[in-house]
């Protein structure tokens, strides 16, 4: 009864809230002062306890201290396919463990900001599956944690459809192409066995396929110490750990990636210009390595 109360209280202030306020990209859950190995494990068994599908899990950067695990809902995941336009993309949200001194601080995608920027049409139409989706991921979460306190920069919430960092910069509809296949399952292999191979130090974290649908979507770990995650990450700060890995998309015959400095903009919102020039290669690294993964 306890958590039924929690989960409609949170899902009515979710849903009127949002209007006309500002969104981040993560809520930070809670901090534990177990091991990182234990909250990753504590935080899977919860996720699977309510319904949710764990898809993978990874240290980015190739550091202990820090720890990314993916998840998706059955409902979440049929829902955002039908949206044509790279909507599979929403399905996947992440949690992110940062170990700082003796804690472990624990965080999570806001699926509100996220799921507002992936879906910049259709989001009004399916709201309430998000809604609900929200709400029992923070109800699910609150055996973790209480505080879920809203960090990493903010934007208005009816902004986040038309989010770009600065002008002239890329919007969520300018994606790059990688590759036109010649059938969704010449692209389904060939990422595939890249990734098995571990093509320009590659990961695979997780993979979504929809079969019927003929759409994949790859999350891939950069784990190259010249260009990867340990060279970009820490530039642009670890607390932001949820945001990657990093997705490739295929959908019927054409795998692409949203631009990187689209990508890294939106998850890194309070970014300075001055810190993204530190990474101004980035967004050409990132495509390099992932247009290689489909050659």
């Amino acid at each position: 009864m306890k958590h039924l109360i929690i989960s409609v209280i949170t899902l009515f202030s979710v849903y009127f809230n949002s209007f006309g306020q500002d969104l981040t990209p993560y809520i930070k859950v809670g901090e534990s002062t177990s091991s990182i190995q234990e909250v990753s494990e504590q935080v899977i068994q919860t996720l699977k306890e309510h319904s949710f599908t764990v898809l993978g899990d990874y240290n980015p950067s190739n550091k202990s201290s820090l720890k990314v695990i993916a998840f998706t809902r059955n409902d979440l995941k049929n829902t955002v396919v039908k949206v044509v336009d790279r909507g599979a993309l929403a399905a996947v949200m992440k949690i992110g463990l940062v170990k700082k001194g003796d804690k472990i601080i624990i965080s999570y995608t806001n699926p509100d900001y996220l799921l507002r920027a992936y879906l910049p049409i259709n989001y009004n139409t399916f709201k309430s599956t998000f809604v609900k989706f929200s709400a029992d991921l923070k109800n699910a979460l609150s055996d973790l944690g209480h505080e879920f306190s809203p960090f990493g920069g903010m934007v208005e919430a009816d902004k986040l459809g038309k989010y770009h960092y600065k002008i002239m910069m890329p919007y969520f509809t300018d994606p790059v192409e990688l590759r036109e296949f010649s059938s969704f399952k010449e692209g389904l292999n060939t990422i595939t066995n890249h990734l098995k191979g571990k093509k320009g130090n590659t990961k695979e974290v997780y993979r979504l396929i929809y079969e019927k649908e003929e759409v994949a979507v790859f999350g891939v770990g950069l784990q190259s110490s010249e260009d990867g995650e340990s060279y970009f990450l820490p530039k642009i700060g670890e607390d932001h750990v949820a945001a990657l890995p990093y997705e490739i998309i295929l959908q019927g015959k054409k795998a692409t990636i949203l631009h990187g400095k689209y990508r890294i903009a939106l998850h890194w919102p309070e970014l300075t210009m001055g810190t993204f020039m530190k990474i101004m290669s980035t967004p050409g690294d990132i495509e390099d390595t992932l247009k290689g993964l489909c050659e």
